[in-house]
């Protein structure tokens, strides 16, 4: 099943490559992308279960779902998993 979603604090190219690497791990999930302008990500999930541990993933990281709530450490590890991705070769 194909889905988009939107989430909060995606920010740069950092973020983005932080997110497709992590996702793309994920059992169960694939063809991740990401749209930095619309502040979306889609990919393909196998399952419903699937999409939970994606959407706990997503909110570990610092990218929380739209509809979900943000907050000032969210916001910092978002931060941190920006500066991670643009660490990465």
């Amino acid at each position: 099943m194909e889905q988009t979603i939107e989430i909060q604090n995606l920010k740069c190219g950092g973020c983005k490559k932080t997110i497709k690497n992590k996702l793309k791990l994920l059992e169960g999930v694939s063809n991740v992308t990401v749209n930095i302008e619309n502040g979306t990500v889609s990919f393909t999930q196998e399952s419903d279960e699937v999409f939970l541990n994606f959407k706990k993933t997503l909110t570990k990281l610092g990218y929380p779902l739209v509809a979900d709530k943000n907050s000032l450490g969210k916001i910092a590890k978002s931060y941190i998993s920006c500066a991670q991705g643009r660490m990465e070769n």
